[in-house]
């Protein structure tokens, strides 16, 4: 009997996993709470909208967030879930309008935020060639997540997304694993380090893991962390002037937004230089 070689099934066709907030109810500016910290100027509980948020679901402050105290606006990135709530599970109706649907669209925008960055991080693992050895489960994972996006409120709101989370990162570490070890020499391993404010000017942090490590106001400056592994690490203030970010293995726009680069930083294709950075 000839063999047959199998074909990987087709992966489903995605949901935008960048913001567009044109298209949301500005729901990360009511849903979510916040605290006065360096990062917001005022208190504001989950389900209260924002002091700044317009009737039109805009900000009357967007272009001055930051000299206004609202830093933390800056950073935060719902990888596409707010237009997925708004325009996919409760087909365009919008809490005010209708505001039944408000309860039940704020719970489900935070299940809705960590689908898609779980699709996020599923898609980039899959476009890693030393990992495919665990491509097919990769693919399973990011089929049965894309179908939790297009489920109704109900089963969202119930969904137990801390466990799904947990499966998917046993694919993601076994990702990381396969990437890194193709980096030379012993690396380091500061997975959930408290590394703020360390001086890791210059250092080679190729093949890292720095998983879930605070790098709050660190001075990484022309570090090389090429291939590290950056799921969860906490790049707030950090310095990344002239650091070398390309093939960092799950590095988000978020993370960049929260950091200090210039000209001189290195990133990836695929996300963009944050506009504050000279």
């Amino acid at each position: 009997m000839d063999d047959v070689s199998s074909t990987p099934a087709a992966l489903p066709a995605l949901p935008v996993l960048q913001a567009d907030c044109a298209n949301c109810f500005a729901l990360c500016c009511v849903a979510l709470p916040f605290a006065k910290s360096s990062d917001f100027a005022v208190n504001k509980p989950a389900g209260t909208p924002c002091k700044n948020l317009r009737e039109d679901f805009r900000c009357g402050i967007h272009t001055r967030l930051r000299d206004s105290g609202f830093q933390g606006c800056t950073v935060f990135d719902c990888f596409g879930a707010g237009q997925q709530v708004s325009q996919v599970t409760f087909g365009g109706r919008d809490w005010r309008s209708d505001p039944g649907t408000a309860r039940r669209m704020f719970d489900v925008f935070p299940v809705m935020r960590q689908l898609h960055e779980l699709l996020f991080y599923l898609a980039e693992a899959l476009t890693l060639p030393d990992a495919a050895p665990v491509h097919a489960q990769l693919r399973d994972a990011l089929a049965e997540t894309e179908a939790w996006t297009r489920a109704e409120a109900g089963s969202l709101a119930d969904l137990d997304v801390g466990a799904l989370r947990q499966k998917i990162n046993t694919l993601l570490l076994k990702t990381s694993e396969l990437v890194r070890a193709k980096v030379p020499g012993r690396k380091k391993n500061h997975r959930g380090a408290d590394l703020m404010g360390a001086r890791l000017s210059g250092a080679d942090l190729r093949g890292a893991n720095l998983r879930g490590a605070y790098l709050i106001a660190a001075d990484l400056s022309r570090a090389d962390l090429r291939t590290a592994d950056l799921i969860g690490a906490d790049f707030r203030d950090a310095d990344l002037r002239g650091a070398d970010l390309r093939g960092a293995v799950f590095l988000t726009q978020p993370q960049l937004n929260a950091a200090q680069g210039d000209p001189t930083t290195r990133i990836p294709s695929s996300l963009t230089r944050p506009s504050h950075w000279t």
